[in-house]
């Protein structure tokens, strides 16, 4: 079993003589592109892991043709989508379609305790390189496999996108949640996160199965499926129906209460009053005004049953001010308001600033930029920021050259055959 174990006798050590970042000596095969397994690897780049990201010759990553660009100009080594995803990484190209690349694939493999990759369904064994293909080489590989639908069932050859996989998962079937549009259709949730958080749950799967590895000395192949992942991740809703048959809505029925997100002075501010004490702060925030002493206000069923008349109210309130104020004064109250919000509130957070939470990085072709570090603060074994995203085939002599021992010559044969 000991051979099976992550070799750690070459990973930096700190002053205790432990691994400086938390997987330190973990050797990670990429071959995805967009977001989903991009992020699920970056996540442990982030760690310490050495990830070797694979990429397509000449074209690479699709990732590096979407926005957002500097002045709006594409460039493939200047998408900031790229540039999040791939931090802490190397890059290679490589066609494993090709027998030689074939053979480099199987090479690396046989050196890295875990593969992730978002080939469609059986394509991975068309090559040679399936799980059963690669285990032969290597018992202790680990390989998460992530598609939109799984690798079995019916639909398993079905494609998928943030925007099919948000609507395909029931995720968007609830938003807007808590909005005043509540009867606009379905929308996808926004900035890909249908995509994100799947990489997330691969994560955890992945490490799991590390640590699984580490008592058994065995690695495992984990099929995770995108649609599956969004589902588990919505906790109440589909239990709710397996269990009841009822299918929650955005507008809640007669659960419904006033409030949600309703537009201010400079933006727009959350209202969440499911309690009596927090209704009441609510109204003492906003002055107490006539219409609360009604009726139809002075309990839950009330206030449930007239939520638009009063949201209407709230609203000619809110507009007046602004999300900072409403946020202040309600907080003092305990009352559970809180603004919405934008990029630019959050880089200048002053919580976010105390916490760098921001850092400020380089990058070849896009100068000095600031990007978005770890959420979790390790006392032994910090995030870094260690290399930039890898520019096209960046780190090609470096893994082909001086790791695998080809020659710079054989290199140039294999470029003319764009095997790499």
């Amino acid at each position: 079993m000991e051979d099976e174990t992550i070799n750690t006798s070459e990973v930096n050590k700190n002053t205790k003589g432990l691994p400086e970042r938390a997987l330190d000596g973990v050797k990670v095969l990429e071959y995805c592109s967009l977001v989903s397994g991009p992020y699920c690897t970056k996540t442990m780049a982030d760690l310490g892991a050495e990830v070797i990201k694979i990429e397509p010759p000449v074209d690479g990553d699709p990732a590096r043709r979407m926005p957002p660009f500097p002045e709006d100009k594409p460039h493939r080594e200047k998408s900031g989508l790229f540039f999040y995803l791939n931090t802490n990484k190397q890059g290679i190209t490589l066609d494993p379609e090709k027998p030689e690349g074939k053979q480099i694939f199987l090479d690396l493999a046989k050196e890295a305790d875990i593969l992730v990759e978002d080939l469609p369904p059986g394509d991975m064994e068309r090559m040679g390189l399936g799980y059963d293909d690669l285990r032969t080489i290597n018992k202790g590989l680990i390989v998460m496999s992530i598609t939109p639908f799984g690798l079995t069932g019916p639909y398993r050859q079905y494609k998928g996108r943030a925007l099919n996989m948000s609507h395909a998962s029931g995720q968007a079937f609830l938003l807007p949640l808590l909005s005043p549009h509540a009867n606009r259709p379905p929308v996808k949730v926004g900035g890909n996160t249908s995509d994100y958080d799947p990489g997330l749950v691969a994560v955890v799967a992945v490490l799991a199965a590390l640590y699984w590895k580490g008592i058994s000395g065995q690695g495992q192949h984990i099929d995770m499926s995108k649609q599956e992942s969004l589902i588990s991740m919505q906790r109440v809703e589909s239990v709710t129906y397996a269990n009841d048959q009822i299918v929650m809505t955005r507008t809640g029925n007669k659960t419904r209460m006033p409030g949600g997100v309703l537009p201010c002075r400079d933006g727009h501010i959350v209202i969440i009053t499911p309690e009596e004490h927090q209704w009441n702060a609510l109204m003492t925030l906003i002055g107490n005004p006539a219409w609360s002493k009604e009726p139809w206000c002075r309990d839950r069923e009330g206030r449930s049953e007239h939520a638009d008349d009063i949201n209407k109210l709230l609203i000619e309130w809110t507009k007046q001010h602004t999300k900072e104020e409403i946020f202040r004064k309600g907080q003092a109250l305990s009352c559970p308001v809180s603004p919405s919000k934008s990029a630019e509130d959050l880089m200048n957070s002053e919580q976010l600033k105390h916490r760098g939470f921001f850092a400020e990085v380089t990058h070849p072709f896009l100068g000095s930029l600031k990007m978005p570090t770890s959420a979790s603060r390790f006392a032994e074994s910090p995030w870094l920021f260690e290399r930039p995203a890898p520019l096209l085939g960046e780190s090609n002599e470096e893994i082909y050259v001086e790791r695998l021992g080809y020659k710079e010559e054989e290199l140039e044969i294999l470029k003319t055959k764009g095997v790499i």
